[in-house]
């Protein structure tokens, strides 16, 4: 069941980096529109934009490979937790500093803060089930 709950969550959370990196490096203009900002034409701005957008999408590319190749878990799990985590906690910090944006963007932390934890009890049932591995081999050995 461990290896079903992690599937669907590197599925889901790849399926949603690959939309949303997509969008952020194919059309950030548009992308970013929907939460009424308007990015302009400045080429520089828009390089700075498209960046994270090309390290979403290859992070979903990663997230989605894993999926058939079971070596590749145990870093790409991980990795969806601080890529996930850091956009949530430093929405948290542009709050404490900036002040309460639009609601999407609300959502937006909320639904990263909440992969970040699921992710993190994935990779702590992980450790449990290692953990009691070694522990049966030890008792049995």
């Amino acid at each position: 069941m461990r290896q079903t709950i992690q599937t669907a969550y590197l599925t889901l959370t790849g399926l949603l980096l690959l939309a949303i990196g997509g969008a952020i490096l194919i059309a950030p203009r548009a992308f970013y529109a929907s939460n009424d900002i308007a990015l302009g034409h400045d080429p520089t701005l828009l390089s700075e934009i498209r960046a994270p957008g090309g390290l979403l999408w290859a992070t979903a590319i990663l997230a989605l490979n894993s999926v058939a190749r079971q070596h590749m878990r145990s870093f790409t799990t991980p990795l969806l937790v601080l890529v996930y985590g850091s956009f949530g906690l430093a929405r948290l910090v542009s709050i404490t500093q900036d002040g309460i944006p639009a609601q999407p963007i609300i959502s937006a932390m909320i639904l990263e803060l909440s992969v970040a934890v699921i992710g993190v009890a994935i990779l702590r049932q992980q450790q449990i089930e290692a953990d009691s591995k070694i522990v049966s081999r030890a008792v049995s050995g």
